[in-house]
């Protein structure tokens, strides 16, 4: 996701957005460690996506 896509969701959609990214992150992961993935750049990808909606949701609680 781009960061202003990310801008565009409201809390809730973040916090929804988040925890499925997270569990497909832990699933990938999983997976990686039994046997290696084809593109392993979507680990990297998915970790930087969970930090963004992370920022973002901790940016909106801090104003």
């Amino acid at each position: 996701m781009k960061q202003s896509e990310i801008k565009g969701l409201s809390v809730e959609d973040l916090q929804e957005k988040l925890a499925g990214f997270k569990k497909n992150y832990t699933d990938l992961k999983l997976a990686h460690g039994i046997s290696p993935l084809e593109n392993p750049i979507q680990l990297r990808k998915l970790r930087r996506t969970c930090a963004r909606l992370a920022t973002e949701l901790t940016k909106r609680e801090l104003q």
